[in-house]
């Protein structure tokens, strides 16, 4: 087993960021670090070099660079923050409600779990969880509406309905939503003409996932009661030395491990980090940076010492604490530090990760298929498809050919589950209130061990803004498990011609459809009650 390779960055004797790897993710550090020293691609990266990612990549590039130095740049929303902040506390408008997908949602989470503070994050559109982030203390709500041009179906059906709710309180609505957008979107312009409470506006140069340390990961984290300052100040103190054209460089070492070697899936656990939740940040930005023409570095969220993570074409990646004593062991890395100095660093590196790869790190050139997919079936509403079968009240379907012969859900499991190849993976995306059943994501690692082999789960839709580019653009090795419910109480978007059980439905309909059509195994497993869920985990787990 090849020598562990180190590398670290602080102030003093006090270090900020500490990287560790070993086995394949050491050879090909070794490997690669010293070409991209040569080339000087952390320096470039840092002056926003456009051309670092080829020719045809040159467009995209050229607008998405401005994440580089947020560190600095987001100062200049703090003093309107914090005047925003105490106002809302004085009228005791305390409950923050963020409404956001994909990298507008992930980062503030990630940033108010870490520090404790809670933030009720609606990325759904599953009429219950809906209801949920409602709640039943208006009054002391503020909404935080996060969307780059407003045209996310998601979030855009979330505001309608808290306005609509707002105003069924007696309530204002205008003095209850805060806005964060790009300049001059439509939301922008919108939001203006309604006068809601405050607009923010984020830096236009930057994409959603890599948006974190701009106003869409503060405004929501700061009006929770996070000191956000502090990220930027843990970004700052490490920004200098990622910028350096040196092998010790982590953000070199950790984008060559990532993405250099025949291993490529990242199985991602925490081990007391003290970062709660940074893997789910950590896999949208690596899945879809990477996943796209027929390459990709997959990532799995997964418990420690999953069962996957040992897997031969696996890089077991460990966050830890560091203070820790947790060696690189196998083929590995370990990550610790601060969250804005963890959140900088992986952004560099899978910016390096993409110039090794010869894609582009900042496109999703399949996130819109299923989007398309979607908009068509709300468009042009079909009549429901119609089941294989039905177990026991559970409605069963698949691709072409999977279920022959096979008329129980757990022989379709079992189906499925043979289509696995030796360096596939499963995907489980479940469409379902994910607030009302948590222990549903704990399948992962039964399911896994089961699977024997790398194993992801989703919550529906919001994974189409992450992990859905990959699924479709990236290396064609998965199988997918879509669940869905047809028991919630369904909900009304305002001015829409469609309900939000409607929508969701079209949602996995769409990308379910997607991926057949790039030949891929979908099973889908459709629950008709709410007690289908228990039932379903049992067979799940085998």
């Amino acid at each position: 087993m090849t020598d562990a390779l180190s590398s670290w960055v602080g102030i003093g004797n006090e270090a900020h960021l500490a990287l560790t790897v070993a086995g394949d993710a050491a050879i090909a550090a070794r490997t690669l670090v010293p070409s991209l020293v040569a080339d000087k691609v952390a320096s470039r990266i840092a002056a926003k070099d456009y051309t670092l990612w080829g020719k045809d990549a040159e467009a995209e590039s050229q607008i998405r660079l401005g994440w580089t130095n947020l560190h600095d740049t987001s100062r200049s929303i703090l003093d309107q923050l914090s005047t925003l902040y105490g106002e809302l506390q004085a009228e005791g408008k305390s409950r923050v409600v963020l409404a956001g997908m994909g990298g507008s949602s992930l980062g503030p989470e990630v940033i108010c779990a870490t520090y404790g503070v809670p933030l009720v994050t609606l990325d759904s559109t599953d009429p219950d969880q809906v209801r949920d982030a409602m709640g039943t203390d208006l009054a002391h709500t503020v909404v935080v509406v996060s969307s780059k041009s407003g045209g996310t179906i998601e979030t855009d059906s979330a505001r309608r309905a808290f306005e609509a709710a707002f105003e069924g309180e007696g309530l204002d609505p205008r003095q209850h939503i805060v806005i964060v957008t790009d300049p001059d979107s439509p939301l922008h312009q919108q939001s203006v003409k309604a006068g809601y409470r405050a607009v923010f506006l984020a830096d236009p140069n930057v994409g959603g996932r890599f948006s974190v340390l701009s106003a869409f990961g503060l405004v929501p984290s700061a009006l929770a009661g996070v000191p956000v300052v502090e990220l930027l100040d843990e970004a700052a103190a490490i920004a200098d030395s990622l910028a350096e054209d040196d092998e010790s460089n982590p953000a070199l070492v950790l984008g060559a491990a990532m993405a250099g070697s025949t291993r490529n899936k990242l199985v991602i656990s925490d081990h007391d980090s003290g970062l709660v939740g940074f893997g789910d940040w950590a896999e949208q930005l690596i899945a879809e940076s990477t996943g796209k023409n027929g390459v990709g570095v997959l990532p799995v969220v997964a418990e420690p010492n999953a069962p996957d993570s040992r897997s031969h074409d696996v890089i077991d990646t460990r966050l830890v604490a560091l203070d820790s004593d947790d060696d690189a062991e196998g083929h590995a890395i370990n990550s610790a530090g601060t969250l804005g100095a963890q959140f900088l660093l992986w952004e560099y590196a899978t910016a390096v990760a993409g110039r090794i790869m010869g894609i582009s790190p900042f496109d999703q050139p399949n996130v819109e298929s299923a989007k398309n997919a979607a908009r068509a079936l709300l468009d042009d509403l079909p009549e429901p498809e119609q089941p294989a079968f039905v177990d026991d009240g559970i409605e069963v379907l698949a691709t072409d050919g999977l279920l022959d012969g096979i008329d129980t859900v757990e022989g379709a499991i079992g189906a499925l589950l043979r289509e696995l190849g030796d360096r596939g993976y499963l995907a489980v995306m479940v469409y379902l209130n994910r607030e009302a059943y948590p222990g549903l994501a704990k399948i992962r690692g039964p399911l896994a061990a089961r699977a024997g082999r790398p194993t992801t789960f989703g919550w529906g839709p919001r994974f189409l803004h992450s992990t859905g580019q990959l699924h479709k653009g990236g290396v064609p090795e998965g199988v997918f498990l879509q669940v869905t419910g047809a028991f919630a109480d369904d909900m009304d978007i305002p001015e829409r011609p469609f309900s939000f059980g409607t929508l969701i439905a079209a949602q996995a309909a769409g990308d379910a459809r997607v991926l057949a059509d790039h030949g891929r195994p979908v099973l889908r497993i459709n629950l008709t009650e709410a007690a289908h869920v228990a039932r379903l985990t049992a067979l799940l787990e085998g």
